[in-house]
């Protein structure tokens, strides 16, 4: 039987179906079971964002929150894991800022700034579906194109950091998908896996800190609720990056370049499911 969900409460825990005669000792103690378990499995898809964060600098929101939305609303989940997000993109970033190429940084932020303006502007009027579903299909011709074209990749021009950080900035509003443009700009620009990493955690740092911003603005992150849950949640990350470092260290550029494919392939996927669903 499907367990319907009480309202209120800061995890929204799943009803304990327990019968009206049962005492309130007992109904206490599974209640707190599923807290355990939901806040278990919330932190466990944390763990997994940041070991996916931390190889390929990006991808993380469209692996946590679609299965997020299975144990809390869409409202929680995004509040939260932003918090989670923030939490290991300043990680990353601030790791070996020596690394990350500001000038590619600096590129990319006015149009992360103006997107984001346009993303929340355009939210309430935009079909989101489509918009979604069109996005994923971007990706997934790039990756196409990436993966069947015979000659090497060939290094782009700069400006296309303009096209990069707006639709970035629009994305990252709109559907919480920032991180795939700027993976493909900067995934062609030649950089060594450091550079990428690190310049991907400073681009990354500055769109979730702009959602973060809009969350407080619209008062999702005034919910204790959300608080007491990246309580779990941000630990369980931290120690998902400390896996990836480990992993990170390992592997060369090309395979961390083969990471980022498959990690877009898998957004884009994710991107088409979610507007046709």
């Amino acid at each position: 039987m499907c367990l319907p969900r009480e309202s209120g409460g800061p995890f929204l825990f799943l009803k304990t179906g327990v019968p009206a005669f049962a005492g309130t000792t007992t109904r206490g103690s599974l209640q707190s079971q599923f807290m355990g378990i939901e806040a278990a499995a919330l932190a466990g898809l944390a763990f997994l964002g940041a070991l996916i964060f931390g190889i390929t600098g990006f991808g993380a929101a469209l692996v946590t929150i679609p299965l997020a939305i299975h144990l809390v609303p869409l409202k929680f989940a995004l509040p939260l894991f932003a918090l989670v997000d923030i939490s290991y993109a300043y990680t990353v970033g601030l790791e070996q800022p020596k690394n990350a190429v500001k000038a590619e940084w600096w590129r990319l932020v006015p149009m992360i700034l103006l997107g984001t303006v346009l993303g929340v502007t355009l939210l309430v009027n935009l079909p989101r579906d489509a918009g979604m579903g069109l996005l994923g299909i971007f990706i997934l011709t790039y990756v196409a194109y990436t993966v069947f074209s015979p000659k090497s990749p060939r290094v782009i021009h700069p400006r296309w950091a303009i096209v990069a950080g707006l639709v970035g900035g629009i994305t990252s509003a709109a559907f919480g998908a920032g991180g795939p443009p700027y993976a493909i700009y900067l995934a062609s620009r030649g950089l060594s896996k450091e550079q990428f990493r690190a310049t991907m955690g400073f681009a990354t740092m500055t769109s979730i800190s702009l959602r973060v911003v809009a969350f407080l603005v619209t008062g999702l992150l005034l919910d204790p609720g959300v608080w007491l849950a990246a309580a779990f949640a941000v630990p369980a990350a931290l120690l998902g990056l400390w896996v990836a470092r480990r992993i990170f260290n390992r592997i060369s550029r090309e395979a961390l370049m083969r990471a980022v494919t498959a990690m877009l392939f898998l957004s884009g996927c994710s991107l088409v499911l979610r507007a046709l669903n």
